[in-house]
């Protein structure tokens, strides 16, 4: 499990968008992964069966936001009330990391896992549990639509 700190790593981070948010999705996915150790069977994949750990935390923490989101307004947005607004929408992204969270959660997973963690389709389909069609389709997307956001931005 040690072994496998920095690529789990990297990918909660491509997740999250932030290392902070990233390295507390780490630590949920290790925690999580040493309490159900038994669930774990022998014979497969440690590394599969720890990014579908960590991508199920994560999509239920967007959940969890998403409906905190809907209820509370973060304290910072009163802070830009009667601003413009322009300057910020105006700068160009000029960062792979900030174009790859505009993507949909879809693509950004594939890409990270096939582009970035290297994983075969056939793997990184197995971990986020889609055929391999699906994912070779979500890839495909993904990747076309960082490119014309990079492209653009340029």
């Amino acid at each position: 499990m040690l072994e496998l700190l920095p690529r789990l790593r990297r990918f909660a981070i491509g997740l999250a968008g932030h290392p902070a948010d990233g390295d507390d999705l780490c630590q949920m996915t290790i925690e999580r992964a040493l309490t159900r150790k038994d669930q774990f069977q022998q014979g497969t994949r440690l590394d599969s069966w720890m990014y579908r750990i960590m991508r199920n935390i994560w999509i239920d923490e967007s959940r969890a936001r998403s409906r905190r989101s809907e209820t509370f307004v973060d304290e910072e947005a009163g802070f830009a009330v009667g601003a413009d607004g322009a300057q910020e929408a105006s700068i160009a992204l000029n960062d792979i990391d900030r174009a790859m969270q505009r993507l949909p959660d879809e693509q950004r997973e594939a890409v990270l896992l096939v582009m970035v963690e290297g994983y075969s389709y056939k793997e990184a389909a197995a971990i986020v549990d889609c055929p391999v069609g699906t994912l070779n389709s979500r890839l495909v997307r993904g990747r076309d639509a960082l490119m014309k956001i990079l492209e653009a931005e340029a």
